[in-house]
């Protein structure tokens, strides 16, 4: 048990809070998730460079998006945000949705599972990734994954579940349960954004009413769970109740700048994404469109063809003379 009052392997910043100190190059010592994130780049540069050495080519608009989600998680996990997020709700609060709203839109615009398909060998070590990955496209679990009955209730549980259930307070404390939070809000935010936005083959794939339908039922969350916080009278996690007296921190009022951000911040990614899925309807619309024309002026309309045919043999039946009275 460290004097930080968490049990594992954790480095406690003794400075007060301040920007510079935020984004020292403090690392943690065991850390995890800054090392996924930068394997995760170098997997994905190696796979570009492949693209572009064999002249089929990669967009570097997809390559930066993905490294600049690998650089935000690296940032705010690996440098001294990290240590001062053990102790401040608004620190953690403010990691916590970097993860789930601002990160998983630039890994998935990346576009890292189209990537992976036509990247990886096709022998040795790629046969069996390559089989994982298509036994994921095609496996019921990849559906479950990304269907709304599953994700919305899994970024419900990221939210109200974790801080009203006391789950923070018992799993905080804890280098692994912390960790663990960390990770659960990568993918609560990667599952919720794939279904989307996402460019890559999918298990399933939602029309944009339904993307629609996700992203408003979704962006009232933030408000109204940042305007709970904000209200409360006492600690709504009593692990951030007792930060470092060299700090100088007010819990109460670290609180309310939680509840700000979880208002603020939470908010303005849901926006671009709603921005993101109407800009693709209308693309996708008028591209349909414009297929259609060419149909059209290949082949035809058979049903107006036939339709304009009866009309002309209406027009050109001789007319019956009328009986007399």
């Amino acid at each position: 048990m460290s004097d930080s009052g968490i049990t594992g392997p954790v480095w406690l910043p003794s400075l007060p809070p301040s920007l510079a100190e935020y984004l020292a190059p403090n690392l943690q010592p065991v850390p995890l998730i800054p090392v996924l994130m930068a394997l995760a780049a170098l997997c994905y540069l190696a796979g570009a460079a492949k693209m572009w050495r064999s002249g089929r080519g990669w967009p570097v608009v997809r390559t930066l998006s993905f490294l600049a989600g690998c650089l935000a998680v690296i940032v705010v996990m690996g440098a001294g945000i990290e240590g001062y997020g053990l102790k401040m709700f608004s620190i953690f609060m403010f990691q916590q949705l970097t993860l789930m709203m601002a990160v998983p839109p630039l890994l998935v615009i990346g576009s890292p599972g189209t990537l992976l398909l036509r990247a990886t060998p096709h022998h040795r070590i790629g046969r069996p990734v390559l089989r994982a990955a298509i036994w994921g496209l095609r496996s019921r679990w990849g559906r479950l994954a990304i269907h709304p009955a599953f994700m919305v209730p899994l970024f419900l549980l990221s939210f109200y579940g974790v801080y009203f259930s006391g789950l923070a307070d018992l799993l905080l404390p804890n280098w692994y349960g912390h960790v663990g939070l960390e990770l659960l809000f990568l993918l609560a935010g990667i599952l919720f954004t794939v279904p989307l936005i996402s460019a890559d083959p999918l298990p399933a794939r939602q029309t944009h009413f339904g993307r629609l339908v996700d992203i408003f039922a979704e962006m009232p969350l933030h408000a109204f769970f940042g305007v709970v916080i904000m209200m409360a009278t006492a600690p709504m996690v009593s692990f951030f109740a007792t930060p470092p007296a060299a700090w100088n921190v007010d819990p109460m009022q670290d609180q309310g700048v939680a509840g700000g951000l979880a208002w603020s911040y939470g908010e303005l990614p849901g926006v671009l994404l709603l921005m993101f899925i109407l800009v693709r309807w209308q693309r996708d619309e008028a591209r349909g469109w414009v297929r259609a024309d060419r149909a059209a002026a290949q082949a035809g309309t058979p049903e107006l063809d036939a339709y304009n045919d009866y009309l002309q043999r209406l027009a050109d039946r001789p007319e019956r003379p009328r009986s007399g009275v």
